[in-house]
């Protein structure tokens, strides 16, 4: 099985039918896809400049969209040595047991669905690697009550999700499911409740 380096080789590579180099693009998002993959291809084939179902973009195209992807590809995994540096030395001094946010990290470890949108045509608009970039600080930081990427307040808790948990507060501005640990209970009740929070 191509892993997604050869995998982004083969989109580069001109020498390839531009079947295999688009084929090859979707099977990178089967290694990594922050929205999961239908949502994370509908957002990089409108960041890009080509439909979903077009069989022959303009290879330029696909490149672009490769690179957005390369992009946050790089940011998350950044993260995830930062996370493994960070437990090694925890469990050095003797914290064993995990906190949520590492709870939350080991359903995303590589990447695949870090900030799930259960409808493929809702999600953010900025770059992933902003998107991933905002996700990090947000967990990195004090628990809020909005959603991490986009700021809005809107969240309500949605059941059924095609995605591990299949239950969470979801953005109905941005499309995302908010990790559990970035929100406070307040935050987390307010969207179980299916209420606006409102800032005080």
């Amino acid at each position: 099985m191509a892993g997604f380096r050869s995998l982004a080789r083969q989109v580069r590579d001109p020498r390839c039918d531009l079947a295999l180099r688009r084929y090859s693009l979707r099977k990178c998002l089967e290694r990594f896809a922050p929205y999961g993959h239908r949502a994370t291809w509908d957002h990089l084939c409108d960041r890009a400049g080509f439909g979903p179902e077009d069989r022959s973009p303009d290879p330029a195209r696909l490149v672009a969209a490769l690179d957005e992807l390369e992009a946050a590809r790089a940011v998350w995994l950044a993260y995830e040595v930062e996370f493994a540096d960070r437990r090694r030395k925890e469990k050095h001094d003797g914290l064993r047991r995990p906190g949520s946010v590492d709870d939350w990290h080991r359903m995303t470890w590589g990447g695949f669905g870090v900030a799930w949108c259960d409808d493929p045509r809702v999600h953010p608009r900025e770059s992933l690697a902003e998107v991933l970039r905002r996700l990090i600080a947000a967990l990195e930081r004090a628990p809020g009550s909005g959603c991490p990427v986009c700021g809005g307040e809107r969240l309500l808790w949605r059941y059924d999700l095609d995605h591990d948990p299949s239950a969470g507060p979801v953005c109905t501005d941005c499309g995302i499911l908010v990790p559990r640990p970035v929100l406070t209970p307040e935050a987390l009740a307010y969207a179980r409740r299916g209420r606006l929070l409102v800032s005080a």
